[in-house]
């Protein structure tokens, strides 16, 4: 390795940059201080972790826990490894009781969702580790999870066209066809030429590999055709919805060009996924089957989804004559 050339009174993988101390290994840089002394103290922390700690059998595991998930979920994920690391950096998995795992899920309790993202990702690592004799038990089993209330918002048409009209054409076909295929967004994006089929969209859904087609209906050709005009470069790229370049879509940028439009329409509390609910609460009051849209198994998950308050009408009965 070569020597330093500047900052040589700091420890090896220690550099100062942009007014902070930052801790660089395997290519990733972690900020550990803005000052010598914290920094010093938290460079300390991190080497003296045990080799053989909860830091390891979490980077162990994660490979195995990640192989076979969705990108969102791996990201998710490696996310939740990192602050598991971070937390329990001092243990060693054995070390690790039902009380430690709920005081971590205590500091997050305003972010319940993230909190039983934690709780997965721990709970996983745990039974990676169990079966393969590396602890004698899981702390996590006995550890409740946040009970979350499920979300309720259901965009109204009027609400679904003032958005709509601040996007521009390529997320109006984005829009389009979120609501007509009730599809997520990440397999919306992913829609390739090879998918249209004679009968229908086929789509085969990243996150539980589900396969189905959507069947053609005149609104749904319509918003095809129109995203086909819309292509900068079809011939280049099989994204039917493709960037500059014809490049695959960011995900983050799609929900942020979404997020501004509606919030210059003055709709709020609104996301991209709700359109998703709203395609499967308006295919149950049509009389299409909401969970073989959804590509749900159990129609319990499908529940979550509908959110058709309206109060339901019921019929008294008729007095019998005597």
């Amino acid at each position: 390795m070569r020597p330093r050339t500047k900052d040589r009174h700091l420890p090896a993988c220690v550099y100062q940059k942009h007014g902070a101390y930052w801790y660089v290994k395997g290519g990733k840089w972690r900020k550990i201080g803005t000052d010598l002394h914290s920094a010093l103290t938290e460079y300390a922390r991190i080497v003296s972790a045990p080799k053989d700690g909860m830091p390891a059998l979490i980077d162990d595991a994660l490979p195995i826990l990640i192989k076979n998930v969705a990108d969102s979920t791996r990201k998710q994920y490696e996310y939740c490894a990192a602050q598991l690391k971070e937390a329990f950096a001092a243990f060693y998995p054995n070390q690790v009781r039902h009380g430690d795992v709920v005081e971590l899920l205590d500091g997050y309790a305003d972010r319940q969702a993230l909190a039983n993202r934690m709780l997965t990702v721990l709970k996983l690592v745990f039974q990676w580790a169990l079966d393969r004799g590396r602890v004698e038990a899981n702390p996590c089993v006995s550890v409740k999870r946040f009970v979350q209330k499920p979300r309720d918002r259901l965009i109204t048409p009027k609400e679904y066209a003032a958005v709509y009209k601040g996007c521009p054409p390529w997320l109006q076909c984005v829009m389009d066809l979120c609501y007509l295929t009730g599809q997520r967004i990440g397999d919306v994006l992913k829609i390739e030429d090879g998918h249209l089929r004679d009968e229908g969209l086929y789509f085969e859904q990243q996150k539980t590999g589900k396969r189905l087609v959507v069947e053609w209906t005149p609104q749904l050709r319509v918003a095809v055709d129109r995203a086909q005009e819309l292509r900068v470069s079809p011939t280049r790229t099989p994204y039917l919805l493709g960037g500059r370049g014809g490049n695959l879509r960011l995900h983050s940028n799609v929900w942020r060009t979404f997020k501004d439009a509606a919030i210059k329409a003055s709709v709020s509390d609104v996301t991209l996924h709700d359109l998703r609910a709203m395609a499967g609460t308006d295919a149950e009051s049509q009389g299409i089957d909401p969970s073989a849209l959804l590509g749900h198994s159990d129609p319990r998950t499908t529940r979550i989804y509908l959110r058709d308050k309206r109060p339901k009408l019921v019929k008294g009965p008729t007095r019998k004559a005597v």
